[in-house]
């Protein structure tokens, strides 16, 4: 299906609003995201469905860079773990991103409905999520936000391929990155270290989803009951940039020693040393036969409950406000000044260090223990809570085989 007449960086030839409408029909919004809006729409002449993104250009330069930064990514990438974009017009008031619709699950959700389920699923779900990422970072290709809502299974059949989509955020490797971006609880240490970085973040957030579908918890938390939201963010990032995790007994004692060695090595404090995506997947618990075949969906179903029925990991935070503080802490240097945008695709950061700086860590938690400078701006760059900010009825157990008719609407495309 051929693209709309969208060209970036040169004098415009605008859709007009016509002819989106006149290809696709626009059902009612699905739900707001931050950058945009989401629609079912359906293909008048083929009557196909598709997922549809309007991001409107009044909202500001932030979202005109992010349509423009998924266009340009997906126009680059056919893979058969990618949502593909099937079409995109830009309009003098608005972009629309067409998609292929993903009508399954999420992971977790997927999981919570199996009546059997061991490492050999979650070597499957993994293998298929490696193939891909190695298949972006062979193009350059930094997804930058990888997280359990973005890993959906393409429909609801048996066998189903799992997809991974929301490419807002990912952004080409030429030179090493520098903006903090992502989901705090994903964040590899390089990127809360502020650190030049590259497609090994991607690998550490795979360690992170590998370490929560294998126990149900997540390696990284904050046990204190604080209702500040800062002073979460702040434990939850000194335990990320000192790798403080560990294989918890007893969620971890029927976990193949195999799986063990991959999360490690996925999820490795030095980027330098961190397994890539490649390598991962011709590890044996990935392409050979050390994934055992024990049913662990009972501890595993227990934990997710108990860990993301408050949806505390549900949250689309992009740059928090201790990233801000991290930002604002690090000393002004004139590869950093010259660095272009760096939320603009093929904007080049001032090139890496040769080497680590010491007292970094030291330097870093110390700008995480300051008081955070009243400089917020009157709307925050990211502050999306679908759920975990409003009342949320408590979620009636899925454990014991009760399976709703009608699986609750994804997070996310």
């Amino acid at each position: 299906m051929p693209f709309g007449c969208l060209t970036l960086g040169e004098k415009k030839d605008y859709n007009s609003p016509t002819e989106v409408t006149d290809k696709y029909d626009l059902g009612q919004m699905v739900k707001a995201e931050e950058f945009c809006e989401i629609f079912r729409a359906k293909d008048r002449n083929t009557l196909k469905m598709y997922t549809c993104k309007k991001f409107h250009k009044k909202d500001g330069r932030k979202v005109r860079k992010a349509a423009k930064n998924e266009i340009m990514i997906l126009k680059m990438v056919k893979h058969h773990n990618i949502l593909q974009l099937v079409d995109a017009f830009e309009t003098k008031k608005e972009y629309f991103l067409f998609l292929e619709l993903a009508t399954g699950r999420e992971v977790f959700d997927w999981i919570l409905d199996q009546g059997y389920y061991s490492e050999r699923d979650t070597s499957n779900v993994m293998r298929q999520v490696l193939e891909a990422i190695a298949y972006l970072h062979s193009l350059k290709i930094v997804h930058r936000n990888l997280k359990l809502e973005n890993l959906v299974y393409f429909n609801r059949l048996k066998h189903s391929k799992i997809v991974i989509s929301d490419f807002q955020l990912a952004k080409l490797e030429n030179g090493l990155i520098k903006d903090p971006c992502g989901t705090p609880e994903y964040l590899a240490p390089e990127v809360v270290g502020r650190q030049r970085y590259g497609r090994p973040v991607d690998c550490w957030a795979i360690g992170v989803i590998m370490y929560i579908l294998l126990s149900g918890n997540p390696p990284f938390y904050d046990d204190a009951e604080d209702d500040d939201p800062d002073n979460r963010d702040k434990n939850l990032f000194l335990k990320i940039l000192s790798g403080d995790y560990e294989f918890d007994s007893p969620y971890w004692d029927d976990i193949s020693d195999s799986a063990k060695t991959l999360v490690t090595s996925l999820m490795e404090v030095d980027q330098d040393q961190r397994l890539t995506a490649q390598e991962a997947i011709a590890h044996e618990w990935i392409s050979g036969n050390a994934a055992s075949d024990k049913n662990i969906k009972d501890g595993v179903c227990a934990q997710i409950e108990k860990n993301f029925a408050k949806a505390k990991w549900k949250k689309a935070v992009r740059v928090t406000t201790l990233m801000k503080r991290l930002r604002a802490s690090e000393p002004a240097d004139s590869g950093a000044a010259a660095a272009a945008d760096p939320n603009t695709p093929g904007g080049a950061p001032a090139p890496a260090p040769g080497g680590k700086s010491e007292g970094f860590a030291a330097s870093i938690k110390a700008a995480l223990s300051e008081k955070a400078p009243d400089t917020q701006t009157p709307n925050p760059p990211t502050l999306t809570l679908p759920s975990a900010a409003q009342p949320e009825e408590q979620p009636q157990s899925r454990c014991n085989g009760d399976v709703p008719q009608v699986m609750p609407e994804r997070e996310g495309d």
